[in-house]
């Protein structure tokens, strides 16, 4: 799409009130949609969850995803994830709980969230592509020890939309940073999940309540009719 007719601002139906996308400046932030997490036998399966409740995002989150793509707009993947030695995982967070197996035993995928293992790698459906942001983050938060925030400024984002799971542990506590950090967020509600969808529910309520105090959360359908006419330019441009 040629720069000096994408508009500065597309408006998006979302609650608490209308969301005020700005593509030159917003990115996509696709949160720990990973094998561990998603599939049987993963990390989240050893703790005793339903993973199809997750699964149930992927389609959703692909969506969002060819449309950004679509766009050439930027696209961040995080990856909850641990060195082999797991140096950066603290014991309180690997021995936490009476998991049937911790982080960095070796299960049906390899060693759990630990880099470089089948298990540690996104859902094949969202495979990240040459030129996009991946972020391996060994906490909750995205910007907790990594090198979000300065990708973020590199590339003059100020906006992000939020896709990816689990709702209330990693996706709201990267939106909570951010918002920190002054960021404008979007959460799209069928592209988020958790094991618990009580959870999901409760998280958006809480990040749109008092008039927005994480951010803003909008149906796909609502973000899908805003892009429309910036993706048709975009197909007939390439025509």
């Amino acid at each position: 799409m040629n720069p000096s007719t994408t508009p500065a601002s597309i408006p998006v139906a979302a609650r608490p009130f209308e969301f005020r996308l700005e593509p030159r400046r917003t990115a996509l932030v696709i949160i720990d949609m990973q094998r561990d997490f998603i599939e049987p036998g993963g990390f989240g399966a050893s703790l005793g969850n339903d993973v199809s409740h997750l699964a149930a995002a992927v389609g959703p989150t692909r969506t969002l995803l060819d449309a950004w793509r679509a766009l050439a707009w930027p696209i961040v993947h995080t990856r909850e994830s641990h060195a082999p030695d797991l140096s950066d995982c603290p014991p309180a967070k690997r021995h936490r709980g009476s998991p049937k197996l911790r982080i960095g035993d070796a299960g049906p995928m390899g060693r759990l969230l630990v880099r470089g293992e089948p298990g540690c790698d996104i859902v094949p459906a969202l495979a990240p592509q040459p030129g996009e942001i991946v972020i391996d983050k060994p906490g909750k938060g995205a910007f907790h020890a990594t090198p979000l925030g300065a990708e973020l400024e590199r590339l003059g984002v100020r906006q992000l939309v939020f896709a990816g799971v689990t709702t209330e542990v990693c996706v709201q506590t990267t939106m909570r940073e951010a918002n920190d950090r002054g960021f404008e967020c979007l959460l799209v509600e069928e592209a988020t999940a958790s094991y618990f969808p009580a959870f999901k529910a409760a998280t958006i309520e809480m990040i749109v309540a008092q008039g927005g105090i994480v951010g803003w959360a909008a149906p796909l359908a609502s973000l899908m009719t805003a892009l429309q006419p910036q993706l048709a330019a975009r197909t007939a441009s390439a025509a």
